[in-house]
């Protein structure tokens, strides 16, 4: 976009401050537009999918699940981390199966979304999966602890509306209920 040339930050030198499993701190010493030098310190992390699953009543399907860094139980749609070399489709089957028991005949991509631009390079891939059918009990991950439920797109929104939803990713894939 040679329109917004005058807005690009150009990378002069990178480093690792902490590699995780997941996750990877970088600090990297920047040249401004304007000829100046800044830090940019941010998380690299792999990506993930996000899946709006809907079951053959039109509800859709919900995972209740805790998250350590803010210490509470979330609701939030079914999601899951891209694997090193996983096509993102494959993902979302895969994570929707491990994740409440269920499979889909048909899936649409829907669009991406950048959780935190401001310190992470993190995208979260939107799925539509329809056609759902019961394929077994869950296959959580190792350590992994979450409930599947339904609510309808109507009791989602108002989740969202009365705070029960607060998580980034879910609302921002709901919004894609609303699609003219």
């Amino acid at each position: 976009m040679s329109h917004d040339s005058h807005l690009i930050e150009a990378e002069i030198a990178s480093e690792t401050v902490f590699k995780g499993r997941l996750l990877e701190v970088r600090k990297d010493r920047v040249q401004l537009p304007n000829g100046q030098e800044s830090l940019r310190e941010y998380i690299v992390h792999p990506g993930a999918v996000v899946v709006l699953a809907f079951l053959p009543n039109g509800n859709l399907l919900f995972e209740r699940q805790f998250r350590y860094p803010l210490r509470r139980v979330f609701l939030e749609l079914p999601a899951g981390k891209i694997d090193a070399g996983e096509a993102i489709l494959d993902t979302g089957r895969r994570e929707l199966q491990e994740e409440t028991g269920y499979v889909a005949s048909e899936w649409e991509y829907l669009g991406v979304m950048h959780p935190c631009i401001g310190y992470s390079d993190e995208r979260i891939e939107i799925f539509a999966a329809r056609g759902l059918h019961w394929a077994g009990e869950q296959q959580l991950d190792h350590n992994e602890f979450l409930d599947v439920l339904e609510l309808s797109p109507a009791e989602a929104r108002q989740a969202v509306w009365d705070g029960r939803i607060t998580d980034g990713k879910t609302i921002s894939a709901l919004y894609w209920l609303n699609r003219p």
